[in-house]
């Protein structure tokens, strides 16, 4: 397996570039594969504003103390199967990126009161009532979690998106899509209407 040091060397010999210099960094598909991060390497990218860690086989989150302007996070395609360990980031990160992992619960996300943008699609979700631990995000505005078992719950996507935003009333776009007026309007009815 690369380690983060590894795949942080590799990165820099590429760009040509300090990675405590620069402002974003990507190391996705790396060969082999990152299974576990590093705070301490982490800890060292102090202007990083975007960190790219998709298809790798991460398992597990590590605190990001240290990366006091990361903005984006990007763990898509991974095997996390929990959000944890975002506190160090929690005024700054305004986009995670978690699609195709293995996570059931939302919980975690509460700290980051700057999400705006939420992408957990193909996850383990199986509860809408998972969407009400969002509700301390008030920021939150695009979410994409199509393909996670909770799409099961109703007969219809729209149905799906009307029940996401009862929840999250703020939402702008659900699964890349804008909101239109007449979901809001369907949302704000009760569900037995």
């Amino acid at each position: 397996m690369t380690t983060c040091a590894q795949a942080i060397k590799a990165w820099e010999a590429k760009s040509e570039a300090s990675a405590d210099e620069a402002t974003e960094i990507k190391l996705c598909f790396q060969t082999p594969p990152i299974n576990k991060l590093d705070t301490k390497v982490f800890g060292t990218l102090k202007k990083c504003q975007k960190l790219s860690l998709s298809t790798n086989m991460i398992d597990r989150m590590v605190n990001l103390t240290g990366m006091s302007e990361l903005k984006i996070l990007s763990l898509g395609r991974n095997n996390i199967k929990k959000i944890e360990k975002l506190e160090d980031v929690a005024g700054t990160l305004e986009q995670l990126w978690i699609s195709y992992n293995q996570i059931a619960s939302l919980d975690g996300l509460s700290c980051l009161t700057n999400l705006v943008t939420l992408y957990c699609s193909n996850n383990l979700i199986k509860s809408f009532a998972e969407l009400d631990k969002l509700k301390a995000n008030e920021q939150l505005r695009d979410v994409v979690l199509l393909g996670n078992p909770m799409y099961s719950e109703t007969s219809s996507k729209e149905e799906a998106r009307i029940e996401i935003l009862r929840r999250l009333p703020n939402l702008k776009k659900i699964d890349g899509e804008f909101v239109k007026p007449s979901e809001i309007e369907a949302a704000q009815q009760s569900p037995s209407e």
